[in-house]
């Protein structure tokens, strides 16, 4: 919504020392926040000046040289446009003036000094839609009476200053300058004007000549005016420029009359040719397949869904959202029939999202007040009487199911000031609602409130307290302490928990979109379910509810890596979306992806397979899991290397996957892991057990071996486990190599296997014998050959 400065000030006395940016901030820390505050027309140095003389350049053949008095000088200044000529009265851009296209200087055009520029309108920086041809093509003829050398941006009446506000779905009382008046009104304790409703209508009633006939319950309200002999032609300039600085493109009289009761009243009008609608409009539901060529010459094709406006045999219009072409007011109009309506705001929200997003829809989907809907056909007739020529029909057709009552709500001085938190007086409280417009009766604490029905968002007691709250400001209220034993939660605790080792394992924590494109839902995973796809999405990219969280994690390292940054440790805890059976489910999932220099270690050391099984490992043997998982190869999507992944199995179920993305998906050295976190808690153990420190040493041997490429490491860590006996306390693989002295379909693994026994000192020599059993275990387990260099 964007608010002019002179709009609002028809209707609330502003105080003139008040920059547009102090009313900017003010109404923002009310609770209505804004993008831009700004002029209208943002230049500088610009003067009004009188053309003495217009002679062609010497030296061009479209060139003119013009001698312009500016009131304090004379100045010669060369200019280009078409139109220019002695006796204008022309806009001047003197030496040093800003503007959108730059700073005029002086200089020299082909042999002629030129000290400023003659401007067009389009030079101001006035938006492109707001131009006529004669704009586009030439400077700007100011009327003969504008005084020389006095300011041009006055002059024009553009003299404006403009917030553009971003307002919260549920004010939809502010999508008009009255709405923002009494905003105002309350901020600066002003009262709000009331707006002229006068005009004269003659002797005849439209109910005998016309009929409204509302056949859907989704149109509660509808009010139909006749206007005859309208004058179609430009609008005053003040309607004019305050369409502009709202946003909108001024046409011709009437049109623009729609469209400023709207911007004041918030209630969009449609106006039709009544001559060519016939004596009868309906309200009815589209049928399916039904065509109606809209205002801007397109045909569109409706279902039941759509609310039309109709005469007889065709609808003329689409409720809500835009006219239809054959009930068009045009030049040549002179009998208009005014619709001010209040329709299902769902349905026009649907049907302005299928056709048309509008000014007009933008209002009717928020919802409407009917009292401003009667205020805004009676300003209407006003307007088009004084500006259009017209004579108004008396009466007015009249439908009308809709609850005009002023709602009343009772709060407590005690409750608004526990609620808040502060201690509000009770005349404070009582002013601040007087200044939003509401009728207050106080009664020993109690407050007693009417609410005006233009405010639809305030319902309850709540509502109120809100009010006073924001009103009397967010930066009153001081903070404090609650006054109560805080005892430690435990909720979340073992998600912290995790989060909090990831991060000491040297992975930065990711928050990724949990929407994702609908063709990646099922990959990374076997599992099957049925994908959650959003009825009505913002985009393709983001239309389905993710199951994996690894699409995420991987358009994470591709956006990294566009950005030459490839040594990246990442994970992210978040949850996994799918339906079964019809049911709607969610798991808590934990992912991670590592790719470059692992900056934990202290050599900086590649990524591998190995490390990210070693992080993985890490993890589940802080939560207790020791002893309980396993990695086993299989099980696993077709995104994963086979020859580098597996299945992290917990008591026989799978609860995850671990490996390097296949080549398909990604060329580069990318390993990732993903946890069920429901289904790994779900099996936490109750009480955990702790050992004390070994107080003996332990004995470390390396051994490598030398197998075939489908012997898993984890096969060959299960034979060394066997045969190590309860000597052998861990075992890690801390080498893969493929290359020299072995085989083409052979690979080397080397272990490091760590002794130790809690209660004394081992000899060496008990410490070979283990070893060496080891040795021939594996050898003639897996036919493996001892590699000795």
């Amino acid at each position: 919504m964007k608010l002019s400065r002179k709009f609002v000030s028809d209707y609330i006395d502003l105080d003139e020392s008040l920059t547009i940016n102090e009313i900017a901030e003010a109404m923002t820390s009310v609770g209505n926040e804004y993008d831009s505050a700004e002029k209208l027309i943002n230049c500088t140095n610009l003067t009004v000046g009188h053309v003495l003389e217009c002679v062609d350049h010497p030296d061009s053949d479209h060139l003119h040289v013009c001698k312009v008095d500016v009131g304090s000088e004379v100045l010669n200044i060369v200019c280009g446009a078409p139109n220019v000529r002695k006796g204008l009265k022309v806009i001047v851009a003197l030496a040093g003036a800003k503007l959108p296209g730059g700073e005029i200087k002086r200089g020299v055009i082909r042999g002629v000094e030129s000290n400023g520029m003659l401007c067009s309108k389009a030079e101001l920086g006035l938006d492109s839609k707001f131009l006529t041809e004669e704009d586009k093509a030439g400077i700007h003829e100011l009327p003969e009476d504008t005084e020389i050398g006095s300011d041009p941006i006055v002059a024009l009446g553009l003299d404006d200053e403009v917030i553009d506000f971003e307002l919260t779905s549920n004010r939809g009382d502010l999508l008009s300058i009255m709405g923002m008046a009494y905003e105002l009104g309350a901020i600066y304790k002003k009262p709000v004007k009331e707006v002229d409703l006068s005009y004269t209508e003659n002797t005849d009633d439209i109910n005998n000549s016309f009929k409204v006939d509302v056949q859907t319950e989704d149109c509660p309200l509808f009010l139909g005016k006749m206007v005859k002999n309208v004058t179609i032609k430009e609008s005053p300039e003040f309607i004019k420029n305050r369409l502009m600085a709202s946003g909108i493109r001024p046409i011709n009289n009437v049109v623009d009359i729609s469209n400023y009761v709207m911007l004041e009243t918030g209630q969009p009008l449609h106006y039709y040719d009544a001559d060519r609608l016939g004596d009868t409009l309906v309200v009815r539901h589209a049928n399916d397949g039904e065509k109606l060529v809209t205002l801007d010459s397109q045909e569109r094709e409706l279902s039941s869904e759509d609310i039309v406006i109709a005469n007889k045999t065709d609808a003329v219009g689409l409720a809500g959202v835009m006219g239809g072409l054959s009930t068009e007011v045009e030049m040549d109009t002179k009998n208009i029939l005014i619709e001010a309506a209040i329709f299902n705001n769902v349905m026009i929200r649907k049907t302005s999202k299928k056709i048309l997003r509008s000014e007009a829809s933008n209002r009717f989907e928020k919802g409407l007040d009917p009292k401003r809907t009667y205020l805004a056909i009676e300003r209407s007739c006003h307007l088009l009487e004084k500006y259009a020529d017209a004579e108004v029909v008396g009466g007015m057709s009249v439908y009308d199911k809709t609850d005009k009552a002023d709602k009343k709500i009772s709060v407590s001085i005690e409750k608004i000031n526990k609620v808040l938190g502060i201690e509000i007086p009770e005349e404070t409280c009582v002013s601040i609602l007087k200044d939003l417009g509401f009728e207050v009766s106080s009664n020993n604490g109690l407050l007693d409130v009417v609410v005006p029905t233009r405010r639809l968002d305030v319902n309850i007691p709540e509502d109120l307290i809100e009010e006073v709250g924001r009103i009397y400001g967010m930066d009153n209220i001081k903070g404090k302490l609650p006054v109560l034993n805080v005892v430690t939660g435990s909720y979340d605790k073992t998600k912290r928990e995790i989060k909090n080792k990831m991060v000491a394992m040297g992975l930065n924590e990711t928050c990724s979109y949990t929407l994702i494109p609908k063709e990646e839902v099922h990959k990374f995973t076997t599992d099957s379910f049925e994908e959650i796809y959003l009825a009505d999405p913002m985009s393709e990219d983001r239309n389905t509810l993710r199951y994996s969280l690894l699409y995420s994690l991987k358009e994470i390292y591709l956006y990294n890596k566009a950005r030459n940054n490839t040594n990246i440790s990442i994970f992210e805890v978040g949850k996994g979306f799918y339906k079964e059976d019809g049911i709607y489910k969610e798991d808590l999932k934990l992912a991670g992806l590592m790719t470059g220099d692992y900056y934990l270690d202290i050599n900086n050391s590649k990524v591998d397979f190995y490390t990210v099984k070693g992080v993985v490992e890490e993890l589940l043997e802080y939560l207790g899991f020791g002893g309980r998982y396993s990695f086993v190869v299989g099980g696993i999507s077709d995104e994963f290397h086979p020859g580098q992944s597996a299945s992290i199995i917990l008591q026989g179920k799978p609860v995850g996957v671990i490996g390097k993305l296949h080549p398909n998906v990604l060329k580069d050295n990318v390993y990732v892991f993903e946890i069920n976190l429901d289904k790994l808690l779900s099996n936490y153990p109750s009480k955990m057990s702790y050992k004390d420190i070994p107080k003996f040493p332990s004995i470390s041997k390396d051994i490598a071996f030398i197998l075939k490429k489908d012997v898993t490491a984890g096969e060959v860590m299960a034979t060394i486990k066997k045969a190590g006996g309860k000597l052998l306390q861990s075992i890690s693989v801390f080498d893969v190599y493929t290359g020299e002295n072995v085989g083409e379909d052979e690979k080397s693994i080397a272990f490091k296997l760590n002794f130790l026994d809690p209660t004394r000192t081992l000899t060496d020599e008990e410490v070979m014998n283990v070893f060496n059993t080891i040795i021939t275990k594996v050898e003639s387990t897996h036919n493996a050959k001892l590699r000795d260099k």
